[in-house]
């Protein structure tokens, strides 16, 4: 399959808003042209991936949109303190990108040269030791906006040092000089978008946090910071050695000193419901549309948001069929929803864990559709326990049977009441030529079996799975996980025969001799039937080589024959292969009639149906009765 089958999405900031986020962002923006909120230090919170740093991309492109006029014109600089080189400092970074940004604004007149004295002012106040010292040890020009620039301006004069009130004060007096000089007359605003701060270590949040505070005296003057305000007070806390607040009415003293710098916080709303859908959808299908079909699509769930419509209501291009994305959609919505809390960083990441998995399990022959691999995804990544447990049951054969019992379970319908395997009931050979009744190899799995109710809503997901068509996934899945999958129940001793008996190479098979199987006691040989049996059935491309295997075990143990009579019979008779059946031509009739009758009974194929029908004659029972 071609790379576009399996797209992927970047965790970049999204330029397109998806998810109606220009809400949060024309708020922010109006509060930033708000004169009388002027200097304003705005919070935008939210937890990691809940959007932020795609609020403020939205926030740039309207502020830039409403400043158009040469003298309206907004400067709008972008910084992630988190990664600041912590050999110049947290503070220091900030400050220079400010000025520097305004550095590169300055006119070239003479009221430029008169605001350049200013300039020079500021940036000698700037402790910049380390950045010299690390700026001779690379050619890097690590955090700072043209550090050669700045440093050029400072040649002459010892630095002054930004430290003490009046150093505060007179940094604060010449940036306002700067700002409102002639030669920035045509800068309405400076507005700063600090995203990431909840990332940073304690030492750089409150630095620059104290770097921000410089600024805010200064008219004209715009902070918008996006991060977790919870996270951010925490690391208040720590650097500064608060204590918390010894109940939920009162607010901790780090609370207050953030707030004293930010005078108000919009709270970035998680995901709905419907937005959850939404996201999914749009996610899903944008490969498949041309921008402008997106663009319509995006805009119908933006009116059905505010309408409090429902997706169903969409229109859908013609000649695209997206029923399958809006069913998948739909489908992972609620535990999706549920799991992740509304965060569409991790919707984004699950959907590319989904195509990686589909990607690489297609090219390894492993064929499923995206629903069934999205239902495995959701095991494996959000329901870990019940994923163990269902390597389990993959270890141990049994995932046929299970995943059988679990859907019936799942969607109310009433299971099949299997009998216990008594092999003692079997001890004796039969008598030749005399069919015996045998009881199923089959354990008890639907009445006893007690599954989790994650498990239970697990399987109400569609679609229905078929063990054999996933087990191959199973173990890709398993492998991701760095998780072995290995059948306890059958002991070591036996592991090896199995594995030979089983294996498509000849050169295995012959290793296991029948003095090995005559040396089995009859505990082992009824054990590893059943494991034959069990495997069978969850694997039936390795019925050539089982079947065969414990056709050897019946000839050598005459005991155990009904064992591997009731492992046959427990076949799935849609996947019996007709050279299975030839292999009971030149057995006992009296034993493996039943066989014969049971598969008949099974709506076989009509190829499997001319092959019984062949074995039969053979036996020289006419018309098979």
């Amino acid at each position: 399959m071609s790379k576009a089958s399996f797209p992927l999405w970047s965790d970049e900031p999204a330029i397109q808003d998806l998810l109606s986020f220009n809400a949060v962002a024309l708020t922010a923006v109006d509060a930033v042209f708000d004169d009388a909120l002027d200097p304003i230090a705005l919070g935008l919170s939210g937890a990691w991936g809940s959007g932020k740093t795609s609020v403020l991309e939205l926030i740039k492109a309207e502020i830039e949109s409403r400043s158009q006029g040469p003298e309206t014109k907004v400067l709008v600089i972008s910084t992630q303190p988190w990664r600041y080189d912590p050999a110049i400092g947290p503070k220091e970074s900030l400050i220079s990108e400010v000025l520097a940004a305004l550095g590169g604004e300055l006119k070239e007149d003479t009221a430029g040269e008169k605001a350049k004295g200013i300039f020079r002012s500021l940036v000698k106040r700037i402790n910049w030791s380390k950045a010299v010292k690390m700026a001779a040890m690379t050619s890097m020009t690590l955090q700072l906006p043209k550090p050669e620039d700045l440093l050029n301006l400072v040649k002459d004069g010892s630095p002054e040092e930004l430290g003490g009130e009046r150093g505060l004060d007179e940094f604060r007096e010449d940036f306002s000089l700067l700002l409102n000089s002639e030669a920035l007359d045509h800068i309405s605003r400076v507005v700063v978008l600090v995203d990431d701060l909840d990332r940073c270590l304690p030492e750089t949040v409150v630095d620059t946090l104290e770097a921000i505070r410089l600024f805010l005296s200064a008219k004209g003057m715009s902070f918008i910071i996006a991060a977790d305000e919870d996270r951010v007070a925490e690391a208040i806390q720590q650097r500064l050695g608060t204590t918390p607040a010894s109940n939920q009415e009162e607010e901790a003293p780090a609370k207050l000193y953030l707030h004293k710098i930010v005078q108000t916080t919009i709270p970035l709303p998680g995901l709905s419901r419907f937005d959850t859908q939404a996201y999914l959808f749009l996610l899903l299908t944008k490969s498949q549309l041309d921008p402008a079909q997106f663009e319509q699509l995006v805009e119908q769930c933006n009116e059905l948001r505010q309408s409090g419509g429902s997706i169903d209501d969409l229109t859908l291009p013609d000649h695209i069929d997206l029923t399958t994305s809006l069913a998948t959609a739909s489908r992972l919505t609620p535990i999706l929803y549920e799991k992740f809390h509304g965060n569409p960083r991790n919707i984004k990441r699950f959907l590319n864990d989904l195509n990686v998995r589909q990607a690489v399990a297609s090219r390894r022959g492993i064929i499923l559709p995206s629903d069934a691999v999205a239902k495995l995804m959701v095991l494996e990544r959000l329901l870990k326990d019940d994923f163990r447990r269902v390597l389990e049951w993959l270890a141990s054969n049994q995932l046929r049977d299970k995943l059988q019992a679990l859907d019936m379970l799942a969607n109310r319908a009433e299971p099949p009441i299997f009998t216990d395997n008594d092999p003692s009931a079997e001890s004796d050979p039969p008598k030749k030529g005399v069919a015996r009744k045998v009881v199923p190899i089959v354990e008890k799995t639907s009445k006893d079996e007690v599954f989790s109710d994650t498990m239970v809503r697990w399987a109400k997901l569609p679609p229905t799975l078929d063990a054999t068509a996933v087990s191959g996934y199973l173990y890709l899945a398993a492998s991701f996980a760095r998780i072995e999958v290995i059948d306890e129940g059958l002991p070591e001793r036996l592991r090896d025969i199995a594995a030979g008996l089983t294996s498509s190479l000849k050169v295995d098979r012959v290793t296991i001799s029948d003095d090995n199987l005559r040396a089995l006691p009859i505990e082992d040989v009824l054990m590893l039937i059943g494991h034959l049996g069990r495997r069978t059935r969850d694997q039936p491309t390795i019925q050539k080589y089982s079947v065969e295997g414990m056709l050897r075990i019946a000839g050598i143990h005459p005991s155990a024959t009904g064992s591997v009579v009731s492992a046959l019979k427990a076949l799935p008779v849609a996947e019996i292969e007709p050279a299975t059946a030839l292999k009971l031509r030149a057995l006992d009739q009296g034993i493996y009639l039943t066989v014969i009758e049971s598969w008949r009974a099974g709506n076989p194929t009509p190829e499997l149906q001319r092959t019984l029908t062949i074995v039969v004659q053979a036996w020289g029972v006419e018309h098979g009765n």
